[in-house]
């Protein structure tokens, strides 16, 4: 059974206190008095109060200095003032020191529990919204991103202080299951702007007319079906986050909309005449080669360059294979709780297996591949012949002579091999980053992260 309520009383006059003190009680709640400044010290600092009614004029104590007192000790504890006088001044301080209402002398004692129980409300709504908050936070923080290696390390460097900072774009570049959208969330559930929506949109699920209506809404009757009107996700993320999925693909006129929001932070809905105004910070995030969609005027270099004020490089899973036990164990853990199994782990058989395997689905295929491994196998211990990756490298040409390379029997370093081919196009294309970086199937600046990391500069 729950605690009751607890109230404290706070009232000279005895009459008064005690009257009070008989309507909680009657009305199921727990509450105790305290009739000047010291007995009202002495029962904040034993107990914790869901509530406390004060009355501004004590004998040995000024309630607004006691109200000061109590909010230092508990921010969310709600307090209702009780004047015997109309002086506004002082209501007005206390309302400035965090009191949720006052009742002025003589009271109503229905009106009394009517406040009672709207400041209750009001606590309980934001224990509730901490709360969520605080979730979000631990589900989509810094600290739920898998990865102790250089390159994840590099990401998650950046990635904070873009969060921290007011930068108002980013751009986040990678492969397909690198976790691009995981890393926009964090971004935005640690920032300033945690409180505010994250709103998200996939630029390739919607035609260019639907796209845009998506993103600045629409007036009543802008077109056949605009049968409301519909406020877009600039809109309703205003001061929050608006994430750009897949940008790369968004078609050309919508681009070109985008770039005005961009470049003026102002828009108009489908339709409409009026222009509204918003904050947010945009993210937009892609797997595609930029340099390559610029030069095949599938994207517009300016939107690009306004885009890209703060870039992150995603790294593939085959670029941070040092981090591959720890996703396993993370995604064993989750699908334990969620199949409630008890498998312990991986054969050493198994995840050398696993670290070897070129992951072109990375960390989200890696995902698949553990979650069906858990499903189907019978083992306490999960083994290579639980994962069905031999077939896999297989169909692709295990040997690597489908791509005219050649594993040797004593194994390799992925980087080695790596630094000569970035080596190798910067001699092809006489140091033209631009074209190397074409040549490597990647953008320029993640040329230059890896010129960085070799010293090719």
């Amino acid at each position: 059974m729950d605690s009751p309520i607890s109230v404290l009383i706070v009232e000279d006059e005895a009459l008064i206190r005690k009257t009070l003190v008989r309507k909680l009680t009657k009305e199921g709640f727990f509450a105790e008095e305290a009739a000047n400044g010291k007995e009202t010290r002495k029962q904040l600092g034993q107990a914790a109060w869901d509530l406390v009614l004060m009355d501004i004029n004590l004998p040995d104590a000024n309630g607004i200095d006691l109200l000061a007192e109590a909010k230092e000790r508990d921010p969310d504890l709600p307090v209702i003032m009780m004047t015997g006088n109309h002086a506004i001044h002082i209501v007005v301080e206390a309302m400035k020191l965090g009191a949720f209402d006052y009742i002025t002398k003589p009271f109503n004692l229905e009106e009394v529990m009517l406040t009672v129980q709207k400041a209750l409300e009001m606590t309980e709504l934001r224990r509730q919204v901490r709360l969520i908050r605080a979730n979000l936070e631990a589900e989509y923080g810094f600290q739920s991103i898998i990865g102790s290696s250089e390159p994840m390390l590099h990401v998650m460097n950046i990635a904070k202080t873009v969060a921290e900072s007011a930068a108002e774009t980013v751009l986040i570049l990678g492969e397909s299951g690198t976790g691009k959208n995981l890393v926009a969330q964090a971004i935005h559930y640690n920032s300033t702007r945690a409180s505010r929506p994250f709103m998200e949109v996939t630029c390739t699920a919607l035609p260019a007319t639907l796209l845009e209506s998506e993103l600045f809404g629409h007036e009543k009757g802008a077109f056949t079906d605009a049968k409301a009107l519909k406020r877009g996700l600039c809109e309703m993320a205003h001061q929050g986050t608006l994430f750009l999925d897949e940008i790369g693909e968004m078609p050309l006129e919508t681009q070109a909309k985008l770039l005005g929001f961009l470049e003026s932070r102002r828009f108009r809905r489908v339709g409409g005449t009026r222009d509204i105004a918003v904050d947010l910070r945009i993210v937009a995030a892609t797997n595609q080669n930029m340099d390559q969609l610029i030069e095949e005027k599938k994207f517009r270099e300016d939107l690009y360059y306004r885009l890209n004020v703060i870039e992150i490089d995603m790294p593939s899973l085959r670029q941070r294979a040092d981090d591959i036990p720890l996703l396993c164990r993370f995604f064993i853990d989750h699908f334990n709780r969620k199949f409630k199994k008890a498998i312990q782990g991986l054969s050493d058989e198994a995840l050398e297996t696993l670290s070897r395997y070129p992951w072109p689905g990375n960390v989200r295929e890696l995902r698949n591949v553990v979650e069906r491994a858990m499903i189907l196998s019978q083992n306490r211990v999960l083994q290579v012949d639980d994962f069905p990756l031999r077939r896999r490298k297989q169909s692709s040409d295990e040997n690597g002579s489908g791509h005219g390379f050649s594993l040797p029997p004593e194994g390799i370093r992925l980087d080695s091999v790596e630094e000569t081919l970035v080596r190798q196009a910067l001699t092809r294309t006489e140091g033209n980053q631009t074209k190397a970086a074409k040549l490597l199937g990647l953008s320029r600046d993640q040329l230059r992260y890896r010129m960085k990391q070799y010293a090719l500069f």
